[in-house]
Protein backbone atom coordinates (compact mmCIF):
# COMPACT_ATOMS: atom_id res chain seq x y z
CA UNK A 1 0.00 0.00 0.00
CA UNK A 2 1.30 3.21 -0.90
CA UNK A 3 1.73 5.84 1.58
CA UNK A 4 -0.54 9.04 1.80
CA UNK A 5 2.22 11.00 0.28
CA UNK A 6 2.92 9.04 -2.75
CA UNK A 7 1.92 10.58 -5.52
CA UNK A 8 -0.46 9.06 -8.00
CA UNK A 9 0.16 8.56 -11.03
CA UNK A 10 -1.46 6.97 -14.58
CA UNK A 11 -2.49 9.25 -16.96
CA UNK A 12 -1.63 9.14 -20.63
CA UNK A 13 2.07 10.00 -21.24
CA UNK A 14 2.09 13.26 -23.13
CA UNK A 15 5.23 13.47 -24.86
CA UNK A 16 5.69 14.29 -28.42
CA UNK A 17 7.86 12.55 -30.87
CA UNK A 18 10.46 14.59 -32.59
CA UNK A 19 8.32 14.86 -36.22
CA UNK A 20 5.39 15.77 -34.25
CA UNK A 21 6.66 18.25 -31.74
CA UNK A 22 8.63 20.38 -35.21
CA UNK A 23 5.54 20.13 -37.14
CA UNK A 24 3.17 21.64 -34.38
CA UNK A 25 6.53 24.22 -33.21
CA UNK A 26 6.53 25.57 -37.04
CA UNK A 27 2.97 25.85 -37.23
CA UNK A 28 2.90 29.79 -36.56
CA UNK A 29 5.35 30.53 -39.94
CA UNK A 30 2.56 29.34 -42.46
CA UNK A 31 2.75 32.97 -43.77
CA UNK A 32 4.38 32.50 -47.02
CA UNK A 33 6.54 35.25 -45.97
CA UNK A 34 8.37 33.25 -43.75
CA UNK A 35 9.32 30.56 -47.01
CA UNK A 36 12.56 32.04 -47.36
CA UNK A 37 13.96 31.61 -43.68
CA UNK A 38 13.07 28.05 -43.85
CA UNK A 39 16.50 26.54 -43.50
CA UNK A 40 16.88 29.04 -40.23
CA UNK A 41 13.21 28.26 -38.95
CA UNK A 42 14.42 24.24 -39.34
CA UNK A 43 17.82 25.65 -37.24
CA UNK A 44 15.46 26.83 -34.45
CA UNK A 45 13.06 24.14 -34.59
CA UNK A 46 16.10 22.29 -33.76
CA UNK A 47 17.09 24.01 -30.99
CA UNK A 48 13.46 23.98 -29.52
CA UNK A 49 13.63 20.38 -29.68
CA UNK A 50 16.30 20.04 -27.80
CA UNK A 51 15.01 22.03 -24.62
CA UNK A 52 11.92 20.57 -25.18
CA UNK A 53 13.41 17.47 -25.10
CA UNK A 54 15.51 17.77 -22.13
CA UNK A 55 12.57 19.39 -20.44
CA UNK A 56 14.83 22.91 -19.71
CA UNK A 57 11.38 24.40 -18.16
CA UNK A 58 13.38 27.57 -16.92
CA UNK A 59 16.83 27.51 -18.36
CA UNK A 60 18.10 30.78 -16.55
CA UNK A 61 18.06 30.17 -12.77
CA UNK A 62 20.02 31.93 -10.14
CA UNK A 63 21.23 30.97 -6.53
CA UNK A 64 18.02 31.27 -4.37
CA UNK A 65 20.32 33.30 -1.46
CA UNK A 66 19.73 33.67 2.20
CA UNK A 67 15.91 35.07 1.98
CA UNK A 68 14.81 31.36 1.28
CA UNK A 69 14.98 28.21 3.36
CA UNK A 70 17.40 26.52 1.17
CA UNK A 71 20.02 29.15 -0.08
CA UNK A 72 21.65 26.83 -2.67
CA UNK A 73 19.02 25.94 -4.59
CA UNK A 74 18.39 27.63 -8.58
CA UNK A 75 15.62 29.26 -8.79
CA UNK A 76 13.79 30.40 -12.11
CA UNK A 77 15.19 33.88 -12.59
CA UNK A 78 11.69 34.86 -13.92
CA UNK A 79 9.90 33.63 -11.00
CA UNK A 80 12.43 36.01 -8.84
CA UNK A 81 11.62 38.92 -11.13
CA UNK A 82 7.96 38.17 -10.41
CA UNK A 83 8.90 37.98 -6.67
CA UNK A 84 10.76 41.53 -6.42
CA UNK A 85 7.34 43.19 -8.24
CA UNK A 86 4.83 41.33 -5.99
CA UNK A 87 7.19 42.38 -2.96
CA UNK A 88 7.36 45.63 -4.08
CA UNK A 89 3.26 46.21 -4.93
CA UNK A 90 2.82 44.91 -1.06
CA UNK A 91 5.31 48.09 -0.31
CA UNK A 92 2.89 50.36 -2.10
CA UNK A 93 -0.22 48.86 -0.52
CA UNK A 94 1.38 49.10 3.18
CA UNK A 95 1.66 52.59 2.62
CA UNK A 96 -0.91 54.48 4.36
CA UNK A 97 0.26 58.19 3.44
CA UNK A 98 -0.55 58.02 0.05
CA UNK A 99 -3.80 57.92 -2.47
CA UNK A 100 -5.46 54.89 -2.61
CA UNK A 101 -5.08 52.83 -5.13
CA UNK A 102 -7.96 50.59 -6.91
CA UNK A 103 -7.61 48.15 -9.88
CA UNK A 104 -10.78 48.16 -12.22
CA UNK A 105 -10.71 45.15 -14.34
CA UNK A 106 -12.96 44.51 -17.19
CA UNK A 107 -13.76 40.99 -17.68
CA UNK A 108 -14.88 40.25 -21.06
CA UNK A 109 -13.20 38.97 -23.77
CA UNK A 110 -14.59 41.20 -26.64
CA UNK A 111 -13.48 44.17 -28.34
CA UNK A 112 -13.71 46.07 -32.54
CA UNK A 113 -10.33 44.70 -32.37
CA UNK A 114 -10.92 41.17 -32.75
CA UNK A 115 -13.42 39.04 -34.71
CA UNK A 116 -16.44 40.05 -32.93
CA UNK A 117 -15.54 43.89 -34.57
CA UNK A 118 -17.02 45.53 -31.37
CA UNK A 119 -16.06 46.58 -28.06
CA UNK A 120 -17.95 45.26 -25.05
CA UNK A 121 -20.67 46.57 -22.45
CA UNK A 122 -18.76 45.49 -19.50
CA UNK A 123 -15.50 48.05 -20.79
CA UNK A 124 -18.18 50.39 -21.07
CA UNK A 125 -19.29 50.09 -17.75
CA UNK A 126 -15.46 50.22 -16.18
CA UNK A 127 -14.73 53.62 -18.08
CA UNK A 128 -17.62 54.90 -16.68
CA UNK A 129 -16.80 53.43 -13.58
CA UNK A 130 -13.39 55.05 -13.64
CA UNK A 131 -14.74 58.81 -14.85
CA UNK A 132 -16.89 58.63 -12.03
CA UNK A 133 -14.03 57.84 -9.51
CA UNK A 134 -11.76 60.09 -11.50
CA UNK A 135 -14.41 63.20 -10.58
CA UNK A 136 -13.89 62.89 -6.86
CA UNK A 137 -10.04 62.95 -7.49
CA UNK A 138 -7.26 61.71 -4.61
CA UNK A 139 -7.14 58.44 -6.38
CA UNK A 140 -4.60 56.01 -8.27
CA UNK A 141 -6.73 53.78 -10.61
CA UNK A 142 -5.61 51.29 -12.72
CA UNK A 143 -7.21 49.16 -15.79
CA UNK A 144 -6.83 45.88 -16.63
CA UNK A 145 -8.88 45.19 -19.73
CA UNK A 146 -8.80 41.39 -20.09
CA UNK A 147 -9.77 41.33 -23.82
CA UNK A 148 -6.27 41.99 -24.74
CA UNK A 149 -6.10 38.17 -24.26
CA UNK A 150 -8.46 37.71 -27.32
CA UNK A 151 -6.58 40.53 -29.82
CA UNK A 152 -3.07 41.42 -28.66
CA UNK A 153 -0.03 39.78 -29.65
CA UNK A 154 1.79 37.22 -27.42
CA UNK A 155 -0.88 38.35 -24.58
CA UNK A 156 -1.70 34.91 -23.28
CA UNK A 157 -2.94 33.92 -19.62
CA UNK A 158 -2.10 29.90 -19.18
CA UNK A 159 -4.44 27.41 -17.58
CA UNK A 160 -3.77 26.72 -14.24
CA UNK A 161 -2.28 23.09 -13.78
CA UNK A 162 -4.21 22.88 -9.95
CA UNK A 163 -0.70 21.95 -8.00
CA UNK A 164 -2.50 23.23 -5.17
CA UNK A 165 -4.92 19.72 -5.06
CA UNK A 166 -1.54 17.84 -5.22
CA UNK A 167 -0.75 19.45 -2.06
CA UNK A 168 -0.85 23.47 -1.00
CA UNK A 169 3.01 24.24 -0.58
CA UNK A 170 3.52 22.47 -4.09
CA UNK A 171 1.74 25.72 -5.28
CA UNK A 172 3.86 28.78 -5.45
CA UNK A 173 3.44 32.76 -4.76
CA UNK A 174 3.61 33.79 -6.87
CA UNK A 175 2.88 31.11 -9.58
CA UNK A 176 5.91 29.09 -10.69
CA UNK A 177 4.36 26.82 -13.09
CA UNK A 178 5.29 29.55 -16.01
CA UNK A 179 7.03 30.38 -17.96
CA UNK A 180 7.75 26.93 -19.23
CA UNK A 181 10.39 27.48 -22.22
CA UNK A 182 10.53 23.70 -23.28
CA UNK A 183 6.62 23.57 -23.61
CA UNK A 184 6.49 26.76 -25.52
CA UNK A 185 4.61 28.69 -22.79
CA UNK A 186 6.60 31.69 -22.56
CA UNK A 187 4.06 34.12 -22.89
CA UNK A 188 1.97 34.38 -19.53
CA UNK A 189 0.31 37.94 -18.48
CA UNK A 190 0.14 36.69 -14.60
CA UNK A 191 3.32 38.19 -13.79
CA UNK A 192 2.25 41.40 -14.54
CA UNK A 193 -1.15 40.63 -13.15
CA UNK A 194 -0.41 39.65 -9.67
CA UNK A 195 1.72 42.87 -8.83
CA UNK A 196 -1.67 45.16 -9.88
CA UNK A 197 -3.77 42.76 -7.43
CA UNK A 198 -0.99 42.95 -4.23
CA UNK A 199 -0.58 46.80 -4.89
CA UNK A 200 -4.52 47.50 -5.02
CA UNK A 201 -6.45 48.92 -1.67
CA UNK A 202 -9.82 48.07 -3.97
CA UNK A 203 -10.68 45.75 -6.64
CA UNK A 204 -13.51 46.56 -8.62
CA UNK A 205 -14.56 43.49 -11.60
CA UNK A 206 -17.23 43.73 -14.08
CA UNK A 207 -17.98 40.84 -16.25
CA UNK A 208 -20.59 39.59 -18.94
CA UNK A 209 -22.43 35.94 -18.15
CA UNK A 210 -21.13 33.72 -20.85
CA UNK A 211 -23.01 30.65 -20.76
CA UNK A 212 -23.82 30.99 -16.64
CA UNK A 213 -20.18 31.64 -16.13
CA UNK A 214 -17.58 34.31 -16.11
CA UNK A 215 -15.78 34.96 -19.29
CA UNK A 216 -13.06 32.89 -20.35
CA UNK A 217 -10.34 35.32 -19.19
CA UNK A 218 -11.65 36.29 -16.59
CA UNK A 219 -11.83 32.34 -15.10
CA UNK A 220 -8.50 31.79 -16.57
CA UNK A 221 -7.18 34.83 -14.08
CA UNK A 222 -9.18 33.75 -11.21
CA UNK A 223 -8.06 29.81 -11.34
CA UNK A 224 -4.42 31.75 -11.72
CA UNK A 225 -5.08 33.69 -8.17
CA UNK A 226 -4.87 30.14 -6.34
CA UNK A 227 -1.67 30.98 -5.30
CA UNK A 228 -2.49 33.65 -3.77
CA UNK A 229 -4.92 31.82 -1.38
CA UNK A 230 -2.36 29.42 0.72
CA UNK A 231 0.05 29.86 -1.94
CA UNK A 232 3.94 28.82 -0.84
CA UNK A 233 6.20 31.60 -0.84
CA UNK A 234 9.09 29.81 -1.09
CA UNK A 235 10.02 27.02 -3.90
CA UNK A 236 13.17 25.95 -2.52
CA UNK A 237 11.11 24.55 0.34
CA UNK A 238 9.24 22.13 -1.87
CA UNK A 239 12.46 22.16 -4.38
CA UNK A 240 10.62 23.37 -7.31
CA UNK A 241 8.21 20.88 -7.80
CA UNK A 242 8.67 17.74 -5.84
CA UNK A 243 4.88 16.48 -5.07
CA UNK A 244 5.61 13.98 -2.44
CA UNK A 245 8.20 16.59 0.08
CA UNK A 246 5.07 19.45 -0.63
CA UNK A 247 2.79 16.18 0.58
CA UNK A 248 4.66 16.37 3.57
CA UNK A 249 5.29 19.62 4.44
CA UNK A 250 1.44 19.85 4.49
CA UNK A 251 0.60 16.96 6.40
CA UNK A 252 3.36 18.34 8.83
CA UNK A 253 1.40 21.81 9.41
CA UNK A 254 0.48 24.48 6.57
CA UNK A 255 -0.72 28.20 7.38
CA UNK A 256 -2.45 28.36 3.89
CA UNK A 257 -1.46 32.43 4.26
CA UNK A 258 -4.12 34.80 2.59
CA UNK A 259 -1.37 37.03 0.49
CA UNK A 260 -4.33 39.60 -0.75
CA UNK A 261 -6.13 39.17 2.61
CA UNK A 262 -7.86 42.52 3.74
CA UNK A 263 -8.01 44.07 0.05
CA UNK A 264 -11.89 45.55 -0.59
CA UNK A 265 -13.73 44.38 -3.03
CA UNK A 266 -16.70 45.23 -5.67
CA UNK A 267 -18.42 43.38 -8.69
CA UNK A 268 -20.76 43.86 -11.28
CA UNK A 269 -22.30 41.87 -13.32
CA UNK A 270 -24.67 41.86 -16.57
CA UNK A 271 -26.19 39.58 -18.79
CA UNK A 272 -29.14 39.49 -21.09
CA UNK A 273 -31.00 36.83 -20.55
CA UNK A 274 -29.94 34.49 -17.34
CA UNK A 275 -27.18 33.88 -15.01
CA UNK A 276 -26.41 37.09 -13.39
CA UNK A 277 -27.24 36.41 -10.28
CA UNK A 278 -25.09 33.73 -9.97
CA UNK A 279 -22.29 35.09 -11.37
CA UNK A 280 -22.17 37.48 -9.25
CA UNK A 281 -22.57 35.48 -5.88
CA UNK A 282 -19.89 32.98 -7.12
CA UNK A 283 -17.13 35.99 -7.68
CA UNK A 284 -18.30 37.22 -4.56
CA UNK A 285 -17.83 34.05 -2.91
CA UNK A 286 -14.42 33.23 -4.48
CA UNK A 287 -13.04 36.54 -3.53
CA UNK A 288 -14.64 36.72 0.13
CA UNK A 289 -12.69 33.27 0.96
CA UNK A 290 -9.36 34.99 -0.59
CA UNK A 291 -9.80 36.57 2.59
CA UNK A 292 -10.90 40.01 0.44
CA UNK A 293 -13.94 42.29 2.09
CA UNK A 294 -17.22 43.13 0.33
CA UNK A 295 -17.85 46.47 -0.50
CA UNK A 296 -20.65 45.97 -2.76
CA UNK A 297 -22.16 44.08 -5.83
CA UNK A 298 -24.64 44.57 -8.90
CA UNK A 299 -26.07 41.79 -11.07
CA UNK A 300 -28.27 43.19 -13.71
CA UNK A 301 -29.76 42.61 -17.31
CA UNK A 302 -29.08 44.83 -20.20
CA UNK A 303 -31.57 44.42 -23.21
CA UNK A 304 -33.36 41.23 -21.25
CA UNK A 305 -34.44 39.26 -24.05
CA UNK A 306 -33.76 41.57 -27.01
CA UNK A 307 -31.63 41.36 -29.99
CA UNK A 308 -28.07 41.13 -28.45
CA UNK A 309 -27.19 43.46 -32.50
CA UNK A 310 -29.33 46.15 -29.86
CA UNK A 311 -27.51 45.74 -26.67
CA UNK A 312 -24.94 48.84 -26.94
CA UNK A 313 -28.45 50.77 -27.81
CA UNK A 314 -30.52 49.33 -24.45
CA UNK A 315 -26.97 50.08 -22.57
CA UNK A 316 -27.41 54.24 -23.64
CA UNK A 317 -30.97 53.96 -22.45
CA UNK A 318 -30.72 52.33 -19.29
CA UNK A 319 -29.52 55.57 -16.92
CA UNK A 320 -30.30 53.75 -13.80
CA UNK A 321 -28.23 50.85 -14.23
CA UNK A 322 -25.50 53.56 -15.30
CA UNK A 323 -25.54 55.40 -12.60
CA UNK A 324 -25.66 51.95 -10.34
CA UNK A 325 -22.22 51.33 -12.07
CA UNK A 326 -20.56 54.78 -10.65
CA UNK A 327 -22.21 54.38 -6.82
CA UNK A 328 -20.91 50.98 -6.91
CA UNK A 329 -17.70 52.25 -8.34
CA UNK A 330 -17.69 55.54 -5.00
CA UNK A 331 -19.49 52.66 -2.82
CA UNK A 332 -16.23 50.71 -2.95
CA UNK A 333 -13.93 53.92 -2.90
CA UNK A 334 -15.42 55.31 0.12
CA UNK A 335 -14.93 51.56 1.87
CA UNK A 336 -11.09 51.87 1.01
CA UNK A 337 -10.84 55.61 2.04
CA UNK A 338 -12.77 54.60 5.77
CA UNK A 339 -10.77 51.16 6.44
CA UNK A 340 -7.28 53.15 5.99
CA UNK A 341 -8.41 55.95 7.95
CA UNK A 342 -9.64 53.23 10.68
CA UNK A 343 -13.04 55.13 10.68
CA UNK A 344 -14.08 51.14 9.45
CA UNK A 345 -12.63 48.15 10.39
CA UNK A 346 -13.01 45.58 8.07
CA UNK A 347 -14.73 42.36 9.30
CA UNK A 348 -11.88 40.05 9.70
CA UNK A 349 -12.08 36.90 12.32
CA UNK A 350 -10.02 37.85 15.45
CA UNK A 351 -8.47 34.92 16.08
CA UNK A 352 -6.94 31.57 13.63
CA UNK A 353 -10.23 30.05 11.59
CA UNK A 354 -10.99 26.48 13.18
CA UNK A 355 -11.05 25.06 9.39
CA UNK A 356 -8.61 25.34 7.22
CA UNK A 357 -8.31 24.77 3.67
Amino acid sequence: MTSSTEPRHGSPDPTLPESEFKRRFLLPYQDPAFRHLSAELDKIAQAAWDGYSHGRKSPRTVKAGSQFADPSYDLSADWLTAREAILGAQRKYCERNGAPRLLLVNGAARSEHTCPGELSKSYRLMILAKEALETQGGCDIETLDLSRVASEYGRSIHPCKTCFSTAAPLCHWPCSCYPNYSLGQAHDWMNEIYPMWVAANGILLITPVNWYQTSSPLKLMMDRLVCADGGNPDPTRTRGKDARRAKEIELAGWDYPQHLKGRLFSCVVHGDTEGAENVRRSIADWLTSMGLVAASALDRYIGYWEPYATSHEALDADDALQQEVRETALTLLKAVQATRSGTQVSPEPTSRPPRQK
